[in-house]
């Protein structure tokens, strides 16, 4: 299973005193000589973390997939396009909230995710939408000819107990719609150390999306230890 990092939080930090340190850039690159198979980043309406400089320079610095999550936006768009990383992640943004609250509703916007997907298409850049454990969003991501969706495990992550195990067969049913529609599985939002294991026994998820539990832990053992234990985990 492959580990994509999302580096947002690095930034974060950096943007709480807006100087150059923490470098994102400098943490992507240690992510990925500790095994992350690619870098996430959320490029933002506005610009609370990751800034345009960042993508334009991880483009060219990295060596594995570069995601970008963004907005279904002209200006998006225009970026995604001229850009051209690896993959873009379609999300809902709401400028108040603290992170992404939930899935992209797909068949709400049909048309407007239809249009980007094609236009990022065009530049070559593979399109994933960030959805819901619903079946409505698997035939929506497949009817506007995304390349994947990354399910959102945000409410799995926040459960316990008897609700946690119906959030997770949830996720698996979904993961294997998706996967019969022939739709690439991934997975992330709320992910840790610790309920990352149920889901990495989901044979059909291919990849997750982990930030904020990996540059908690880099705060306190590094980068490159916080990366190479949760390769181990999903090694399993």
């Amino acid at each position: 299973m492959r580990l994509g990092v999302n580096i947002d939080h690095i930034a974060t930090l950096r943007q709480a005193r807006k100087g150059h340190d923490p470098d994102p850039i400098a943490a992507a690159l240690l992510a990925e000589m500790a095994g992350a198979h690619g870098i996430t980043v959320h490029l933002r309406g506005d610009r609370r973390h990751i800034q345009d400089r960042d993508v334009e320079l991880l483009r060219n610095a990295i060596s594995t997939r570069l995601n970008i999550e963004m907005a279904v936006t002209e200006e998006m768009g225009r970026i995604g396009s001229e850009l051209a990383p690896h993959q873009v992640t379609l999300v809902p943004e709401r400028p108040q909230e603290l992170t992404t609250e939930g899935g992209l509703d797909v068949p709400s916007h049909a048309a407007a995710v239809h249009a980007f997907v094609a236009r990022m298409h065009s530049a070559g850049v593979l399109v994933s939408l960030f959805v819901d454990p619903r079946p409505e969003q698997v035939h929506a991501a497949k009817a506007s000819g995304a390349d994947a969706i990354e399910i959102n495990t945000g409410q799995y992550a926040e459960a316990t107990g008897a609700r946690a195990a119906e959030e997770l067969k949830r996720i698996a049913e979904i993961a294997r719609a998706a996967a019969a529609e022939g739709l690439e599985v991934l997975a992330g939002h709320g992910l840790n150390y610790v309920n990352v294991i149920p889901i990495v026994a989901i044979t059909e998820i291919v990849e997750l999306n982990i930030g904020h539990s990996i540059v908690s832990r880099a705060s306190l053992v590094g980068m490159d230890r916080a990366v190479r234990d949760m390769v181990a985990l999903l090694g399993r």
